[in-house]
């Protein structure tokens, strides 16, 4: 599937699942309606039956103040608010006031406010059972379409599906949904500290000194227990690599590195300040994932999927074939050069079987093997251990040409582009930072992505969010704890409100 269609299916089903809640709610909002108004059905003779108990007690009948007290909670309980409740309601506490004649002249009129509200209620519901008509035929009719372009985007990837799901282990059903709430109540949490200790930053000149000890404390105290809910519940609520494949229906980027790269690969940079959660690997990911879902091997034994690319597993007497099939059912194969024997294998299996443009190297810094291993396999010398840039976890990006010439593309800090003082682009950036408060703007994987945007360019694929997409990896995941949260909320409201229809009387 295509990066439009995918946008457009994506779009359509957003606006199907809106559409299909708010279709649900009035569905909803209209079934209790019709409720209330059987309830009220019984008004005029309630009503009848407490003007009568009134006269009784105006006449000196004691007998008949119960009654009275009856009849008031019956319209308290089965009439929503409206001239004869608060008619009934009036009279029944100047009746305990010893006001009786005043309770007489409020009720004079109460068979002709029962009626008016039977009225109102009538007019509600038709309006209410008009209006979940009007949105269950749009969302019926945006049903089809999103479930058509869901099948096509899953049928598009069901072959490499099919290849990743043999080697992806099995899981309960619900593992990833209870994770997934608990980390977006850690991402909550986390959000809530950063706001409150920006602003003791920022504004705590201004604040009494016991407001600001209250707000960084807090701040403190909120991001802490977000960061240990988030360390916590994210490998567990992680997609594996055939889920990810499902919910994205592109071809697949496949990214090979040693497993010895995994340590330095889970490292959090502290360039972000307190707002780095997110893995080198994650940020990797989150650039590829402007070309297509980002999947690998897994470590074999590991106890928990490392964060960044979707993982499956292979056996480790037979992983060749399994490896070749991939690379050729991938658009993109990013591969981290290190100096494992398995590495070499696969990049002369690149090198031997798939066409050039789909071969990306990463190369490290201070290893010279790597550079005399690598100019073994090409028709040219790379010349890496001369431009490689200054990134000790990512010197270069090489990408080749048809014949396999190398173009490295060095990593490290670029001069910034000069723009007029009042340009939209300046201006833009200032907007941005201004948001996003005290982070560092700049991450060390985006000079790596933005390396890997100029040399995947240079090979004739254009992405122009790949750079912003790893640097902001941290307000990315925010919002989707944010959109989660908001979700679940929506959720919560809507079956409280289908339990107070389907509630006994």
């Amino acid at each position: 599937m295509s990066s439009r269609l995918r946008a457009l299916a994506r779009l359509i089903t957003a606006v199907a699942i809106v559409t299909a809640y708010v279709a649900l709610h009035m569905a909803i909002s209209a079934g209790l309606d019709v409720r209330a108004c059987d309830r009220f059905r019984d008004a005029p003779a309630r009503a009848a039956a407490f003007t009568a108990a009134l006269d009784r007690y105006a006449a000196g009948d004691v007998f008949a103040r119960p009654e009275i007290r009856a009849g008031d909670t019956w319209f308290k309980e089965n009439t929503p608010s409206g001239a004869s409740r608060s008619a009934v309601s009036s009279a029944t506490g100047d009746v305990e006031k010893g006001r009786v004649s005043l309770a007489r002249e409020r009720v004079a009129g109460l068979a002709s406010d029962v009626e008016r509200d039977r009225a109102r209620l009538d007019r509600k519901l038709a309006s209410s059972r008009a209006t979940a008509l009007y949105w269950t035929v749009p969302a019926a009719l945006l049903l089809g379409p999103a479930l058509r372009l869901r099948r096509r985007r899953r049928s598009g990837a069901a072959e490499i599906i099919s290849v990743v799901s043999r080697f992806a282990p099995r899981q309960p059903w619900w593992r990833r949904p209870v994770f997934l709430l608990a980390s977006g109540a850690g991402y909550m949490l986390f959000a809530g500290g950063v706001f409150a200790i920006s602003t003791a930053q920022r504004q705590g000149y201004k604040m009494p000194p016991m407001v600001f000890m209250l707000l960084l404390v807090g701040g403190l105290a909120a991001l802490g227990a977000g960061v240990l809910i988030l360390r916590y519940t994210r490998p567990r609520s992680a997609r594996g690599a055939a889920q990810a494949l499902l919910a994205d229906g592109r071809q697949p980027v496949l990214y090979l590195r040693s497993f010895a790269d995994d340590d330095t690969a889970a490292q959090v940079d502290d360039s972000m300040a307190y707002a780095g959660i997110h893995t080198r690997e994650e940020q990797l990911a989150g650039a590829l994932g402007t070309v297509g879902p980002v999947i690998t091997v897994g470590r074999p034994g590991e106890p928990l999927p490392q964060l960044g690319a979707a993982r499956f597993y292979l056996p480790l007497d037979n992983w060749q074939p399994a490896v070749l099939r991939l690379m050729e059912l991938s658009q993109l194969i990013v591969l981290r050069l290190g100096l494992g024997e398995g590495l070499w294998w696969e990049v002369q299996q690149a090198r031997a079987t798939q066409p050039a443009r789909k071969l990306v190297l990463l190369a490290p810094s201070g290893l010279p093997e790597v550079v005399e291993r690598l100019d073994e396999h090409l028709p040219a010398p790379s010349q890496l251990d001369k431009m490689a840039g200054s990134d000790p976890w990512t010197a270069a990006v090489i990408t080749f040409a048809p014949d396999w010439t190398p173009h490295v593309h060095p990593v490290g800090p670029v001069p910034s582009a000069k723009t007029s003082r009042g340009s939209l682009v300046r201006r833009s950036f200032r907007a941005m930072k201004a948001t996003l408060g005290p982070t560092n703007f700049v991450s060390p994987a985006y000079h790596l992505a933005r390396a890997m945007k100029a040399a995947l360019a240079s090979a004739g694929l254009r992405r122009r969010t790949m750079a912003w997409r790893a640097n902001l990896a941290v307000q990315t995941s925010l919002g989707k704890g944010s959109a989660l949260v908001t979700a679940l909320a929506l959720l919560a409201f809507l079956v409280s409100r289908a339990l107070e229809l389907f509630a006994p009387r």
